[in-house]
């Protein structure tokens, strides 16, 4: 999830708020432009009465709350995105271009999940540098 910090002409700017502190990520065109889009057109569920805009880029039912994972996953399983494919795909692209100790520093997640990410995605390239010396040479 995230939360928006600044929107208008500029490219929105979006803290994921996975834990307090994480850095501020610029958003990319045409994202940036889809951003503004549904910050400038987005509602809660729970809208009684005249309340200030929320602070989520997917406000939930709850005023000053985001919509919850489960919720968000089943409104894009009605437009046909696959949000665990989509994740997996982008985690395995990843595991592909960045170590293993920066994708965990990044996503947030442990070290060894990091490692096996990479080694579905990539192979285990010591362990196939291992097999390759001990075939048997042609002679």
């Amino acid at each position: 999830m995230t939360e928006l910090l600044q929107h208008g002409p500029a490219a929105p700017v979006w803290r994921p708020v996975t834990q307090p502190g994480h850095t501020p990520v610029q958003l990319p065109e045409p994202v940036a432009q889809l951003a503004r889009t549904v910050a400038a057109n987005r509602k809660g569920h729970a809208t009684i009465g005249a309340l200030p805009p929320s602070p989520w880029l997917f406000p939930g039912g709850q005023p000053g709350r985001p919509i919850s994972t489960t919720q968000l996953a089943q409104h894009l399983n009605q437009l046909g995105i696959r949000p665990n494919q989509a994740r997996s795909t982008a985690l395995f692209q990843l595991a592909t271009e960045i170590p293993a100790a920066i994708l965990a520093r990044t996503l947030d997640i442990h070290t060894d999940v990091a490692v096996a990410w990479q080694r579905l995605s990539t192979g285990d390239w010591a362990t196939y540098a291992a097999e390759v010396s001990q075939r048997a040479r042609p002679t």
